[in-house]
């Protein structure tokens, strides 16, 4: 026979649960933050992640930005091929490895970054008005810490 646990016990309660509080928030904050850049420019949240990732290395590889921008790759591919029909960015051969491409932002690319990077950081701040400098700069530190430790799991 098997036993019935007691919902009491068992219960997981999915407002109070951090995976999922997470989840929410980053929600929030993605869906707000989209508005900048999709009604003035017309890109999806992956593009601007990946205008992000080569405004901070030019010169580098689909693979690089799957790690730096959070993404898997085929939303990597598809954003850049959608930065590339926008005339965003560039693709090229990699003269080392022939099995890469080397991507960078075009001058039309850099000016969509140079006009959506301030206003981002301007977001940040808003975001930040809620806290005081001492609560900023715990939760910076408790999201270092929590990614390190889901890195690990």
């Amino acid at each position: 026979m098997t036993e019935i646990s007691s919902p009491e016990k068992n219960t997981l309660l999915l407002h109070d649960f951090l995976p999922y509080r997470l989840a929410v928030l980053a929600k929030i904050v993605g869906i707000s933050l989209s508005k900048i850049y999709r009604e003035r420019f017309g890109i999806t949240n992956q593009q601007w992640r990946v205008i992000f990732a080569l405004a901070r290395q030019a010169d580098c590889s689909a693979s690089h930005i799957v790690h730096h921008a959070a993404l898997d790759k085929v939303q990597v591919s598809r954003a850049v091929a959608g930065l590339i029909e926008k005339k965003l960015l560039e693709r090229s051969a990699d003269n080392i490895d022939r099995r890469n491409s080397i991507l960078n932002l075009t001058i039309e690319g850099w000016k969509v970054y140079d006009q959506i990077a301030p206003e981002a950081i301007a977001f940040e701040a808003r975001l930040k008005d809620s806290l005081d400098e001492r609560e900023a700069a715990l939760l910076d530190t408790l999201l270092s810490k929590l990614t390190d430790k889901a890195t690990e799991l």
